[in-house]
């Protein structure tokens, strides 16, 4: 067992976009595990859009990541030492633990993994946070019926690739948005949507929003919000009435960009009355409680090849502060892991 550890902890709050000057890369002792407790040894290390919110001092859903504590994330890894009478060393186990190679944890919130369903590494996306995130995202605010046209933003990303491969299981006209030629051609080629628009391609929002009425010729019945400001500028007048916004994120505004460009308000405001739109804001660690159902239907359309996924890995702890810069700037494919150390089970 190694006597020493790194850790990223948070250096300062960004103005704007975070830099690499932001975080901090730390060594320490291994700590030991105490009565009830587990030391884990980091394998992958998961990198999502909220964690930018997490650096900024701002009250919100969940507390703040404060300077000098390592940046908060979920993780998969071995346990090597267990002093816990539900876990024994070798066991593989998912938790929140951060940016770190090794944690200590006592159990709660930690689930073990079944490295026979699928590759542990999708406890982080397909099989975990991102993938509930779809499923009660799509399912239980979107209420989807067949025939009807869904509208995905960051279609390839670890929630949006999975919302339109289940929207597409349900019959319904899947319409993806992405950045980028290659991250288009995905979606359509391997995920199943039926067409996909490239925003980095519209030069705004108008010609974003007649791409889109081109491939929604019914209107939109659906719009899977991950994104916010151009997307979400072009996607409002093709609203169908009574139609379904589930709001997970507006990762475009992530960084304090909000406040620039147009104001969206009164005409978002005015498309949710006149349309009588239904928009739903939901955090997943709300939805918990259906996960065993969502593992099951989920792990099974893996294992049957009827979803598919993807995953951008970066190697090394050090590499994730560029790596997750790279992520909101919309660089990733697919889930964004980092590989911290090596997986026994590939």
């Amino acid at each position: 067992m190694p006597e020493t550890m790194k850790r990223i902890v948070l250096a300062a709050r960004p103005k704007g976009s975070p830099k690499l000057s932001d975080f901090r890369l730390e060594t320490a002792d291994v700590p030991k595990p105490g009565d009830g407790e587990i030391l884990v040894r980091i394998i992958w290390l998961s990198l999502d859009p909220y964690m930018r919110g997490r650096m900024d001092d701002t009250k919100s859903y969940a507390k703040p990541v404060q300077i000098g504590e390592p940046m908060e994330a979920g993780c998969v890894g071995e346990v090597i030492e267990s002093r816990h009478r539900k876990y024994s060393a070798g066991d593989y186990v998912e938790g929140r633990f951060g940016w770190q190679t090794h944690a200590l944890s006592n159990g709660e919130g930690v689930r073990k993994l079944d490295p026979s369903i699928a590759p542990i590494s999708t406890a982080l996306g397909v099989l975990g946070m991102p993938g509930i995130t779809a499923y009660v995202g799509l399912n239980d605010h979107g209420r989807p019926k067949a025939g009807e046209t869904l509208v995905v933003s960051a279609a390839t990303g670890a929630v949006g690739s999975l919302v339109g491969q289940l929207g597409k299981a349900q019959g319904l006209h899947v319409v993806g948005v992405a950045g980028g030629e290659k991250k288009c051609r995905y979606a359509v080629d391997e995920l199943g949507y039926d067409a996909c628009v490239d925003h980095r391609a519209a030069t705004d929002a108008r010609e974003l929003r007649k791409q889109l009425a081109d491939a929604c010729p019914d209107g939109i019945d659906i719009y899977f919000e991950n994104v916010g400001g151009k997307t979400l500028e072009a996607v409002m007048p093709l609203m169908n009435v009574h139609g379904r916004i589930p709001l997970c994120g507006t990762i475009s505004w992530y960084s304090g960009s909000a406040g620039e460009g147009p104001n969206l308000l009164p005409m978002v405001w005015r498309s949710i009355l006149v349309k009588r739109l239904s928009v739903r804001g939901f955090i997943i660690f709300d939805h918990y409680d259906r996960f065993p159902e969502f593992l099951s239907v989920v792990s099974g359309q893996i294992k049957d090849g009827s979803v598919r996924y993807r995953e951008s890995i970066s190697d090394g702890l050090e590499s994730a502060p560029q790596a997750f810069i790279d992520l909101l700037g919309g660089h990733n494919f697919g889930k964004q892991l980092v590989a911290v150390s090596s997986d026994p089970t590939r």
